[in-house]
């Protein structure tokens, strides 16, 4: 659950504050003029992540190739 905090007690601790959100990940909410801004870590995209969609690159049913026989291609 998201803390809720005035610019003015944002100012005053910022430093602790930010750790806080990088150390557990919970986002910090600042109120400003009526508005509520997020504070949230930025995190890196794993590999997986950047991956390019490729719709229609696999042709067939997909349940037919994971049961596959490749042992006849298989050599040791």
């Amino acid at each position: 659950m998201p803390k809720h905090f005035s610019v003015s007690a944002l100012r005053a601790d910022l430093y602790r504050l930010l750790d806080r959100v990088l150390e557990t990940g919970i986002p910090l909410v600042v109120e400003r003029k009526g508005e509520s801004l997020l504070v949230i870590p930025a995190r890196k995209a794993g590999r997986l992540a950047r991956l390019k969609p490729r719709p229609g690159y696999l042709k067939g049913d997909p349940e037919e190739i994971v049961h596959l026989d490749w042992s006849s291609e298989w050599r040791p």
